[in-house]
Order: structure tokens, then C-alpha cells, then sequence
């Protein structure tokens, strides 16, 4: 029998990613942290057959997959006061009837950054040394480069731009620490002092894309950096440049960005795009100077384990009366994904 501190919870989101999000071992603590059915994933909540569990639930676990917390959704579940969810931003989940029932939301987003800071170190390094064009041309001929054709390569004192210290742009400034990089930052509300504090020197967006030679995005999609890189922004980039995108297609004007990259300009590390996927008419996909991955870099197989141990322990919180670590609010939503 659950206890009375145990608050009743309720699945909400695609059924496929509960085992990894999960495990036995989590799964064990989330049971004796909460009040739930573990067979029982609700994917519709206007479904005749969820309505009395609904009508109970305290807590929604939600995840991918799960439909918009709408006001249907919360006449549906009187009782709801917290919602926990398993992924990344909540920003397409919840809306303006959730904020004004105060129900608290807690997202994974902390434990979703992780894998994309990571991937994008990956690129940086890759790039730094080349390894894209290289691995093209040696398929090709099969011959060692020449002295000439490795000159411009390495990572020693590469100019690093990060445009955003989001939380995977703040995670990737502790990633790239260690290397002998010069770091750039671009963000509106970072201070001179707080970028030093986080191993990098605040620069105008403009001023940054001119002077770095890896350039990586990593602002929220919100109105403000909607194109963000336009065409005169895109031009900006030293000739050679690389920019990378793990953050949203959308803050990037496509067509500019194709015509660069098109050119042979630019060089590119596109984990997200505009639209996704991109059409198979593309030449983003056949071009040598672009790297072009299917929106892996965040979390993914045994990743997801990360977040669904953040959602346990909030869970662990809430029955002993403690304050959610990963609490997001209204107000954040109009400054990170």
C-alpha cells in the first residue's frame, strides 16, 4: 500500500521511451517515491478510460510524446499540482491555463543538455583538425595528404564563438576548458564579468562571428533570435568558417545558409535544420563541406536514463517535502528554450 506521503502519479507521453527513461532500478525508486501504475502510460487525455485516474493524479510524468497540458487536460485532473517532465523544454507542453492553476513544472533539461554540450565538443575538435574534408578526400584518392593540404589544421588557439550561454552553451564553456582555445561568447544577458567568470570574453554578435573561426549556436528559439544569422550575418564568418547548429534550424535563415555552403564558403555541422528533415531534393545532403546529423546530439539510448533519474529524484523531493531542484517558471520561458 503506498504511504500518505506518496503523492499519486500518472505516465503522460509516448509509451516507446518509458524502458529507457526507466530502467528497473529507477523504475523500483520511482515506486516507492510515488503512487503509480508503471503498465499504465496515458497518450490521450480526453480517453473515456483515463478519466479516473486522472481525476486522482497529483503529479503528471510526462515526456516526449505526451499532449499539450491544456485547460481540457487540467478540468480533467483537479487534483494535479506538479508536473515532471522527463525531456527537455517545456515550452510546446504547458501553457497560460497551467501557470494560472500555479501548478509547479520540473524539467529534465538540466540532464538533456549534457549529450549536446558533449556532441558539440566533438564537432569543434573534428572540425579544428579538419577531419570532415580530410575523411572526403582520402575516400577519393586513397593518397596521404600533403604538408600543404594539413597546414591550416589544429586545435591550438582556434577562436571559439558561442553564441548563447544557455545551458548547454554554459556546459560546453566547462567542456572546452581544458583545450588551448581562445572562447567567445555572444549574450544579451551576460555580463563582461560573468563571461569571464565562465572562461570566455563577451563580444557583440557581429564582432564574434567576424573573428572566430568555429562559430556555435546555442541561443533558445524564442522571437528574439528568430533568423538570427541572416544573410549579411552569415557573410560576417571569416571565409574557411565553421558554424554549428545544435540548438534550432530556425535561427538560421535557410536560404542564406544554403547559398553559403552551396558556394564552398563555409564549412557546416547541422544536428537541426529548417524545415526537419530537410527535403531530399537538398544539396546540404551531398555537399563535402557539410556534416549533417539526424537531431542526435541531445539525449538519446542510454542518455535518456540521465533525465529519468533527474525526474525520480524531484519525485524523492516531493514526498519528503523538499523544493524541486529543476523548478521551471513562466518567466524563464521568454529566455531559454
Amino acid at each position: 500500500m503506498p504511504s500518505p506521503q506518496q503523492p499519486r502519479a500518472v505516465f503522460a507521453m509516448d509509451p516507446v521511451h518509458l524502458p529507457l527513461l526507466f530502467p528497473p532500478p529507477l523504475m523500483e525508486r520511482l515506486r516507492k517515491a510515488a503512487d503509480i501504475d508503471t503498465a499504465l502510460v496515458v497518450r490521450d487525455f480526453a480517453e473515456p478510460a483515463t478519466a479516473d485516474i486522472l481525476a486522482t493524479a497529483e503529479v503528471l510524468v510526462t515526456g516526449w510524446g505526451c499532449p499539450r497540458l491544456d485547460a481540457g487536460l487540467l478540468t480533467a485532473a483537479p487534483r494535479l499540482r506538479t508536473v515532471l517532465h522527463a525531456a527537455g523544454s517545456v515550452r510546446s507542453l504547458v501553457g497560460e491555463a497551467l501557470w494560472q492553476r500555479k501548478i509547479t513544472v520540473s524539467s529534465a533539461v538540466t540532464g538533456n543538455a549534457l549529450p549536446v554540450a558533449e556532441y558539440t565538443l566533438a564537432m569543434i575538435l573534428l572540425a579544428g583538425k579538419d577531419t570532415f574534408t580530410h575523411r572526403e578526400r582520402f575516400r577519393a584518392t586513397h593518397a596521404q595528404p600533403t604538408q600543404a593540404e594539413t597546414a591550416h589544421i589544429g586545435n591550438v588557439g582556434r577562436r571559439i564563438g558561442v553564441i548563447g550561454a544557455s545551458r548547454v552553451g554554459r556546459r560546453l564553456l566547462e567542456l572546452l576548458r581544458p583545450f588551448d582555445f581562445t572562447v567567445l561568447l555572444h549574450d544579451p544577458y551576460v555580463s563582461p564579468a560573468e563571461a569571464d567568470a565562465l572562461g570566455a570574453r563577451l563580444l557583440p554578435l557581429d564582432d564574434l562571428l567576424g573573428t572566430s573561426d568555429i562559430v556555435t549556436l546555442h541561443a533558445p528559439d524564442i522571437p528574439e533570435t528568430y533568423r538570427m544569422l541572416d544573410a549579411g550575418r552569415l557573410a560576417l564568418i571569416k571565409d574557411g568558417g565553421v558554424l554549428i547548429n545544435t540548438s534550432r534550424g530556425a535561427l538560421i535563415a535557410p536560404d542564406a545558409l544554403t547559398d553559403e555552403l552551396v558556394s564552398g564558403r563555409l564549412h557546416a555541422v547541422l544536428d537541426v535544420t529548417e524545415p526537419e528533415p530537410l527535403p531530399a531534393s537538398s544539396p546540404l545532403y551531398r555537399l563535402p563541406n557539410v556534416f549533417l546529423t539526424p537531431h542526435i546530439a541531445g539525449s538519446l539510448g542510454n542518455e535518456l536514463e540521465r533525465l529519468g533519474r533527474i525526474v525520480v529524484e524531484e519525485l524523492e523531493r516531493l514526498a519528503t517535502d523538499m523544493p524541486l531542484m529543476h523548478e521551471v517558471r513562466q518567466t524563464d520561458l521568454t529566455r531559454v528554450a
